[in-house]
């Protein structure tokens, strides 16, 4: 079965159309200033070219080391990987690779966007990241990415930690079928899990992410309900973005529940 057909719908190709088109063009200007940073990319087993970048771990001195474990950066679906990866330096220099793709058909990346076949691509990326020798393995899923990571978590090997921030709990509402809800897809035991919402999210409100949080903290996830949160990369103040992003470097880097 091919995977760049519809799953949800005559609709899915038009919106896919509409969020890869709001996260506008690459810009490798973007990158001006970044450190270690390498141009990647990754051939899915369909024959698509991922693109991507990667910030190569870096010791207290800036030097480049052996990295300790992985993060791979799943971002939302109207955003690019070179808008958001500078965000992520300080993890490079704890030690971690980070790792940033533009999914299929958006930016750099080629083939057509579809949900099953990104889905699949993060299959086939974090199997890919999980064979080589890391010895701590990360996500960071915002949005549309903690539905792809979620909804292929049964494929997926074990995660150390992983961020679930702002992600509906289901599709079905959508008109996509229940089998892509990502809150069927949670894993029994979610004591490594963060999920985080916020009081001023407009994209993805309580009441659509409510059912995935509700199962997860009855599965032991951690879970924050920031009053002032929006949706990620949208807070309307840099102050609570930079927030934000010390609550993911807390849990993932210093195992710190908000």
């Amino acid at each position: 079965m091919k995977l760049e057909q519809s799953v949800c719908g005559l609709k899915e190709p038009l919106v896919f159309w509409l969020w890869s088109n709001m996260a506008g063009s690459p810009d490798a200007n973007r990158l001006a200033g970044l450190r270690n940073v390498e141009d990647i990319d990754f051939e899915t087993k369909d024959a698509r070219v991922l693109r991507g970048y990667k910030l190569k771990a870096t010791d207290g001195n800036g030097q480049l080391t052996a990295p300790g474990g992985y993060l791979l950066i799943m971002q939302g679906n109207a955003i690019l990987a070179d808008q958001i990866i500078g965000d992520f330096a300080a993890f490079a220099s704890s030690g971690l690779d980070v790792y940033a793709y533009d999914y299929r058909g958006y930016g750099r990346s080629g083939g057509r966007p579809r949900l099953k076949a990104i889905i699949s691509d993060y299959v086939e990326l974090l199997a890919a990241l999980d064979a080589r020798d890391y010895a701590q393995h990360f996500v960071y899923a915002m949005s549309f990415g903690g539905i792809v990571l979620l909804d292929g978590f049964d494929l997926h090997g074990r995660l150390d930690r992983l961020i679930v921030d702002s992600s509906p709990g289901r599709l079905s509402d959508y008109g996509c079928p229940s089998a892509y809800d990502p809150v069927n897809h949670l894993p029994a035991d979610c004591s490594q899990c963060l999920f985080i919402t916020g009081a001023k999210d407009r994209v993805v409100t309580g009441s659509m992410s409510r059912a995935l949080v509700d199962t997860a903290r009855q599965r032991g996830a951690a879970v924050l309900h920031d009053a002032q949160f929006g949706h990620p990369f949208m807070d309307h103040d840099l102050s609570i973005h930079r927030r934000r992003l010390q609550v993911i470097e807390n849990y993932l880097l210093h195992n710190r529940e908000p």
